[in-house]
């Protein structure tokens, strides 16, 4: 079963709602971040820096700094930018830009269950993350953003959302990356049915935010027995059925080829695989083309069959497939985590823009993967894997800020 819970969210009053909600502050670059800081009073990001404009500043990641954002958090609440909901309930949430949109629950989820396997994870974690966002969490004393959580699609809690819909929300706006925001509350009755719903919901899959629920479960434990029913026996989550995600690639591009011409690097590609030069670079057309982007040309590249391990969740992912095939005996990329020849690009970034940078001779060669789907993803997670790094680029991302889950 998939256990959730309502909660009193701490969240922007409705007249600023706009301003304060914001993308992660890492999705900025700095120019924008600085601009931002220095234009919006009331944006989240002021929270999360809150040393902004001040000649002395702490340790980034000490628990002086985190203490500083304890401060800011706090002023914006007495400030009344912030309040509490009087009551415990869950949030239906829509996210649309384009012809995109998303819609699902944010609400608490069971640590129990995740220590359990009942959420599944399909990326490795990294300690010293873990245990400086664990910190992060005791000392500041909320969660601000989401973990997003996937599950099979069920046609009585779509129904349910659906309905719950069709009311004013309580939230509604836009932001200048062009994507409308949704927020309603729901009734006390409502609540409860929705957690009846999601009871019949074998596994919830971790989308986005290993590190962040990985932190939960340590804080929980760090707050001790006392605590197994307080919230730190939940972490704030967002859950969308399957069909409401959309996984976007991670294209590469590497600085160089490995002390070889093109024509060695050809030649050692077209033994583990076929090369079909291309008129017009794009995106590949199917699972297993992998587009290979050279100066002023570009090929199609299909491995060989006996190279492709299709019984193994993770061996049979064209990432990997790349990696075994390609990075590692060729260019000689054995770690893609630490690699400073590698560079990941998400798929938003335009064809146009990677051939750009490989023309340029800022890079050597570019290789454009297909999307992995959710299936694939499901597989590797049901068995316990890692997917490869930076495989995914999962939408929805979700602004800090919205819905605030407060660690007691």
């Amino acid at each position: 079963m998939a256990k959730i819970v309502g909660f009193r969210a701490i969240r922007p009053v409705r007249d600023k709602v706009h301003l304060v909600a914001t993308r992660p502050y890492y999705t900025y670059k700095s120019n924008v971040l600085k601009a931002k800081l220095e234009d919006n009073p009331f944006t989240f990001l002021h929270i999360i820096n809150p040393e902004f404009g001040k000649a002395n500043k702490t340790k980034p990641n000490s628990n002086e700094r985190f203490l500083h954002v304890r401060e800011q958090y706090n002023r914006f609440v007495e400030e009344g930018i912030l309040h509490q909901d009087n009551e415990e309930t869950i949030y239906i949430y829509r996210q649309s830009k384009g012809g995109f949109s998303c819609i699902g629950v944010i609400a608490g989820s069971s640590i129990a269950e995740y220590e359990a396997g009942q959420i599944k994870k399909h990326e490795a974690t990294f300690t010293a993350r873990e245990e400086m966002f664990t910190r992060y969490l005791d000392i500041v004393g909320f969660n601000a953003e989401p973990v997003l959580l996937t599950y099979e699609n069920n046609k009585e809690i779509a129904q349910f959302i659906a309905n719950q819909a069709q009311a004013r929300p309580e939230y509604e706006f836009s932001t200048t990356d062009k994507v409308k925001h949704e927020l309603w509350c729901l009734a006390k009755d409502n609540v409860a049915e929705l957690i009846g719903m999601f009871s019949a919901i074998d596994a919830t899959y971790i989308a986005d935010g290993h590190h962040r629920t990985a932190s939960s479960l340590r804080l929980h434990h760090l707050k001790g027995k006392e605590s197994s029913n307080g919230s730190s026996a939940y972490f704030l989550s967002f859950l969308v059925q399957e069909n409401q995600i959309e996984i976007i690639e991670f294209n590469r591009l590497v600085k160089t080829l490995n002390h070889l011409s093109e024509e060695e690097f050809l030649s050692k590609l077209s033994m583990v695989g076929e090369l079909i030069p291309m008129n017009e670079i794009r995106n590949p057309s199917k699972e297993h083309e992998i587009v290979v982007v050279l100066k002023n040309k570009a090929f199609s590249f299909y491995p060989l069959p006996q190279f492709v391990d299709l019984s193994h969740p993770v061996n049979s992912l064209d990432p990997e497939i790349l990696t075994q095939l390609i990075l590692s005996p060729i260019l000689g990329i054995h770690d893609l985590k630490t690699s400073e020849e590698l560079v990941f690009r998400p798929g938003s970034e335009s064809v146009d823009s990677l051939v750009e940078k490989i023309n340029s001779e800022k890079y050597a060669v570019g290789f454009l993967l297909y999307p992995l789907s959710i299936q694939q993803v499901k597989r590797v997670a049901d068995n316990g894997l890692n997917m490869p790094p930076k495989s995914t680029w999962v939408e929805p991302k979700l602004r800090s800020g919205l819905t605030i889950y407060p660690i007691d």
